[in-house]
């Protein structure tokens, strides 16, 4: 009798990301220091954080940007390939953050930002997840 193992699961990144949109319908995209592609903004969760929670201080660190974890609104759970670690899967809680009069700025480990439309995406490196899920053509 002999038995078929199952390929080792991808490894998984657990992460809170933002769908921030301007007023062009252009989405808020972020490049962190010594990192070429461009993701949207967001992290990894603290101990005992919620997805929510992760997101709003995460906002606030990465562009200056402070939303309420209850004004967040769920856009649901996606995963796509990590931009930045081969051989991971990023686990995406994705939440729209509508950022009202705020305007974002670099901060924490960010190296630049930039509003992206679907049409601009052809010859920037951008993470897998933005790139599939929020910059579709």
């Amino acid at each position: 009798m002999s038995s078929v193992l199952d390929p080792a699961p991808a490894r998984r990144i657990h992460v809170s990301a933002a769908v921030i949109l301007d007023a062009e319908g252009r989405l808020l995209l972020v490049r962190k220091a010594g990192t070429t592609a461009f993701m949207q903004p967001g992290g990894k969760p603290e101990p005992g954080e919620s997805p929510s929670e992760t997101l709003s201080r995460e906002l606030a660190e990465e562009v200056g940007i402070h939303v309420a974890p209850a004004d967040l609104s769920a856009l649901g759970t996606f995963t796509a390939a990590a931009a930045n670690e081969p051989g991971f899967v990023v686990v995406a809680e994705v939440f729209a953050a509508d950022i009202g009069s705020q305007h974002p700025t670099i901060g924490a480990e960010i190296a630049e930002l930039r509003w992206v439309a679907a049409d601009d995406v052809d010859g920037i490196d951008i993470a897998p997840l933005a790139r599939e899920h929020f910059l579709r053509r």
